[in-house]
């Protein structure tokens, strides 16, 4: 499937895969200069390029890189970012940093990646009453551990 990008920043690195199976293209830091996230800081990080998939039926989901956040406590601050097939305006990516330590961006930066999948588009139906199940009501923990 091709994803076709849009530089919006002559700075701006075009999303590509790291290796020929990896599951993700790689989204890099579109910043004029470093960019120190201190603990417990948010921060809204430009890619500088907008997208667009080939195909509706596909939603691209942004994950960190598994390095930053192991390393060094980065996640994304909203878990996943969600881009729909029809979003036209820039990648920018929310991270905080849950480390002790400040962490240092830097322009060009490979620091999360874009994952496509298929999407199954639900129609949402008012119903009275819902057909009764084995796990019923039953919510967080409901099931077991084993």
């Amino acid at each position: 499937m091709i994803i076709r990008f849009k530089k919006l920043s002559e700075n701006a690195v075009i999303p590509h895969a790291a290796t020929a199976d990896s599951a993700g293209l790689d989204l890099h830091a579109c910043i004029g200069s470093p960019l120190a996230i201190n603990p417990e800081e948010v921060v809204s990080v430009p890619c500088g390029v907008a997208c667009c998939p080939e195909r509706r039926d596909v939603v691209m989901l942004i994950f960190i890189r598994s390095s930053l956040g192991r390393k060094y406590g980065l996640t994304l601050a909203n878990s996943v970012g969600v881009i729909d097939s029809d979003y036209r305006g820039e990648i920018i990516v929310p991270l905080i940093n849950h480390g002790s330590e400040p962490y240092v961006l830097e322009p060009g930066e490979r620091f999360a990646q874009l994952v496509t999948l298929p999407v199954i588009f639900p129609q949402a139906v008012e119903a009275s009453e819902l057909p009764d199940t084995e796990r019923g009501e039953g919510g967080f923990g409901s099931t077991g551990k084993k």
